[in-house]
């Protein structure tokens, strides 16, 4: 099956998408507990969400990688999600979608939230030919997605464990039936064409 060049792909319900973070335990667990981000977490940082469950697991290393060893998955409510969206600037400067440089560079200054879209990635991380969305949040972004948009936080580390052993085993089925049942997000009419997503996306 062809995937669009670039594509959100993410598990969400009717009021719900499901976005992911990795985290050292002193954030990841009081998260959990609070089933909202408190201190240690950092309102004042930019704060990096995933909707691809493979991204966030390379990004992580499987949970290997220091600092990153509580993988959480974070619903949030729709309506947050795509207002992130609609108030987002590309990381970098696109022909296609902005009227010149200048004017990239002001809309990256003005807004809490930057879009970039990197390779996704295969179980042993190699670049698969379409890409995976990230979405940096800052400023009242951050504000919005800790106070109004978190529905629930669950720690799946332990997802990303198994899906890490059967990936070890090289039963990839196997490690194909552990993913989340991720499918193209539907994005509103005019959100495609603002973070630059393939048309065939909509």
């Amino acid at each position: 099956m062809d995937v669009p060049y670039r594509q959100i792909r993410a598990a969400y319900t009717d009021t719900t998408v499901r976005v992911y973070q990795a985290y050292r335990p002193e954030i990841a667990v009081p998260a959990v507990e609070a089933q909202r981000f408190v201190p240690p977490f950092k309102r004042e940082r930019m704060t990096w969400i995933k909707p691809s469950f493979l991204w966030m697991m390379y990004r992580c290393g499987y949970a290997t990688k220091p600092g990153q060893e509580h993988v959480l998955a974070v619903d949030i409510a729709r309506d947050g999600f795509e207002w992130a969206l609609a108030h987002a600037c590309l990381s970098h400067f696109d022909a296609d979608v902005h009227a010149d440089h200048d004017a990239w560079a002001r809309r990256l200054r003005e807004s809490p939230v930057r879009i970039q879209w990197d390779p996704e990635r295969d179980f042993a991380f190699n670049a698969l030919p379409y890409r995976s969305v990230q979405i940096g949040l800052a400023g009242e972004a951050v504000r919005r997605y800790v106070d109004e948009w978190t529905v629930a936080i669950t720690d799946v580390t332990e997802d990303a464990r198994a899906v890490h052993a059967a990936v070890r085993a090289g039963d990839l089925e196997r490690a194909a039936a552990l993913l989340p049942p991720e499918r193209p997000y539907p994005l509103p009419s005019g959100l495609a064409d603002a973070i630059a997503a393939s048309r065939e996306a909509v």
